[in-house]
């Protein structure tokens, strides 16, 4: 028998339809009737014949026709939402769809998997999980793992061992012993209480992110939980059943406690929780919609699912990729604004460079030259100024070497800690003292015991998330300089703001005062917040490391950058219009043929937001690559890129020998 999940008012009803014939509206009246039974006011109707109302998809929140038949209206166990008319919308009410959610409009289920074994995972890996690319199986050494520390905590169990987070209380209740009756329920009131996050949830991307990272830590085998909760937990990810995380919460000390305690609050199916299929409803039903069960909580096991620095570290990889990114584009477009604004090539001279050798710096010089090189790739614009008079450039063309090289080493560094914390045990053992047992809960299942110690702590994470954030940032600083130069005619030789008929048109003149103003942004984001800390847990957690914090804000400087630098390739581009018939070199043609593919020049003043969303869309970097990597080839014989972020076009299409469509390894 058919059966829907209907929304109505806040509730979620469970209605099983025996004649396929029956319509939409009859669905709809069926779930207000259903919603009228349960409450003792009727819900303020006199009858169903009273309720008018609209029946929505949950997924896409299409609307559907009354008269349509179910069977061809709707899909077995489907998620609707019945709209009665006149309703005002709750302050508490979730959308049906999560920001971001059009990217999962056409959602595939992966047919790849990645095996995790808790000590192989990249940043790489986790993005590419948290897209959507692949589920996850573990592997046979992960689960041997599992199933032995699991041992130890079921011993503890069974020898009335005083533990602390298994047999007793949690923080300042560490010293209250927990009756063994009562140590599932001890579990499931941890989830239940630690779920105390504010603000927007995760979208789906990085709520998949966060999952499959505590699953990667959960399989090192140190958190003490049952290998069928386990295989439960990536169920439920690998049917992208997301639970309702909100991103703020966690003062990232004792682990990202309000986060993770949210996600396994719907994995116990409480809370909310989203999924391509049905759109936000109720945690129960989007896991019976995907035939999971919520999972029943052994002692110990709310513990292993709620701590560590998951959160900080899961969107930590995102801004790390996003950085490495950004950081190959901004050496392209500063490459693009120096042909355009008539700069030398002189200042990128590899004997400059090897006198000061580092790595970065060395790489980024060597990029402006793959793709400024005139012997090489020919310019007409180069040519047009050979013998002009100028001396030297401004620092914001000449030292980008310098600049944009530390930019990468920081990315490097922040990527090689964010990689180590990714396959690293972070449980929180809190300290407490008994004469006869440590009250703990890392657990080592060689040594048949559990040990206190400070793992949780994200200190870690929340230093080089800061300290990326501050490295990242002085790429949007030097190119909202650089399209200072480019919109100033006195420093351009161009047009004022890049348009004709100045003054009837006013070009980039506001677009550069948006790249000002992200760059402003960022000067405050960029305070560190791992240098504040507050004492909580009465005083238990004295130093906490604000890590959370940390790394939401790096992702808003990240973005920022993003922007400043679609609006820095736009104004090159634009500058490029005014030297024609000029060109400028190949590699930088074909940059800006994209560019044009998706945003025509400026004759005249238009909207302009759409254009530089667009270009903030383009991956300048997969057209330039190829030549770099040519001229590499043949100016550096049997040479590998010298910075740890550079990389090859043909490495993304590459994944290691863990992944694979059937799943086995």
């Amino acid at each position: 028998m058919p059966r829907y999940t209907v929304h109505v008012r806040g509730e979620w009803l469970a209605v099983p339809c025996g004649d396929a014939q029956l319509t939409v509206g009859w669905l709809g009246r069926e779930a207000v009737r259903r919603y009228m039974k349960n409450k003792p006011d009727n819900g303020g109707f006199t009858s169903v014949d009273d309720v008018h109302f609209l029946v929505r998809r949950c997924k896409g929140l299409g609307l559907l026709d009354n008269e349509d038949p179910l069977e061809v209206a709707l899909e077995d166990n489907e998620f609707v939402e019945v709209v009665i008319e006149g309703d005002v919308m709750s302050p508490d009410f979730i959308p049906s769809q999560p920001e971001g959610v059009y990217l999962y409009s056409k959602y595939r289920e992966p047919e790849k998997y990645i095996a995790l074994d808790g000590d192989s995972l990249t940043t790489e890996d986790l993005v590419n999980l948290g897209k959507g690319h692949y589920k996850i199986k573990l592997t046979p050494i992960a689960e041997k793992k599992v199933q032995k520390s699991r041992e130890v905590i079921d011993r503890i169990v069974k020898e009335k061992t005083v533990v602390y987070g298994i047999t007793t209380g949690f923080g300042k209740f560490a010293r209250t012993v927990i009756p063994i009756s009562k140590l599932e329920e001890l579990q499931v009131n941890l989830v239940r209480s630690h779920s105390s996050g504010v603000g927007k949830p995760l979208i789906p991307e990085r709520c998949r992110m966060l999952l499959a990272l505590r699953i990667n830590v959960l399989a090192k085998g140190y958190s003490g939980i049952s290998l069928e909760t386990l295989k439960q937990v990536i169920e439920a990810f690998n049917a992208s059943c997301l639970p309702y995380v909100p991103e703020k919460g966690t003062v990232g000390a004792s682990g990202d406690l309000a986060p993770l305690s949210h996600l396994a609050l719907g994995l116990i199916g409480e809370g909310k929780m989203w999924s391509p299929k049905s759109g936000w409803a109720d945690a129960k039903y989007v896991l019976e919609a995907h035939g999971l069960k919520p999972i029943v909580l052994k002692p110990k096991e709310g513990l292993a699912l709620i701590n560590g620095t998951q959160m900080i570290t899961s969107l930590g990889c995102e801004a790390v990729e996003r950085a490495s990114a950004i950081a190959r584009q901004a050496d392209i477009v500063a490459a693009l604004t120096l042909e355009v604004l008539k700069g030398t090539t002189r200042a990128f001279d590899t004997d400059i460079h090897a006198v000061r050798p580092h790595r970065g710096q060395i790489e980024v010089a060597f990029r402006f030259r793959s793709l400024l090189d005139s012997d090489h790739h020919p310019s007409e614009i180069a040519e047009s100024h050979r013998f002009c008079d100028r001396v030297q450039d401004a620092y914001t063309m000449r030292c980008c070497p310098q600049v944009h090289g530390v930019v990468n080493d920081t990315i490097a560094f922040v990527k090689s800690l964010i990689t180590t914390e990714l396959n690293s045990a972070t449980d929180n053992p809190k300290m407490s003292c008994s004469s006869l047992n440590p009250l703990c809960k890392m657990v080592f299942a060689s040594r048949g015991e559990t040990i206190s110690g400070g793992n949780f702590h994200g200190e870690y994470p929340a230093k080089a998330l800061d300290y990326l954030a501050i490295g990242i940032h002085e790429l949007a600083a030097i190119s909202e300089r650089r399209i200072e130069r480019l919109c100033n005619p006195s420093l351009s030789e161009l047009p004022a703001f890049l348009v004709a008929e100045g003054g009837l048109n006013s070009g980039f003149m506001i677009a550069h005062c948006t790249a000002a103003a992200l760059v402003s942004e960022n000067k405050a984001l960029c305070h560190p917040s791992s240098v504040d800390s507050l004492s909580t847990s009465a005083a238990t957690e004295d130093h906490v490391s604000m890590g959370g914090w940390a790394a939401r804000k790096a992702l808003r400087v990240i973005e920022h950058v993003e922007q400043v630098l679609a609006i820095e390739l736009l104004a090159a581009c634009q500058g490029i219009e005014f030297l024609r018939p000029l060109r400028t070199t190949t590699p930088l043609e074909k940059v800006y043929d994209l560019v044009r593919s998706v945003v025509r020049p400026w004759i005249k003043d238009r909207f302009m937001a759409p254009d530089i969303e667009a270009a903030h869309r383009l991956l300048v970097w997969e057209v330039a690559a190829p030549y770099i990597e040519k001229y590499r080839m043949e100016h550096i014989p049997e040479s590998r890129p010298v910075s740890p972020t550079a990389f090859s076009l043909e490495s993304l299409n590459k994944k290691s020998t863990k992944v694979s469509e059937s799943g086995d390894l």
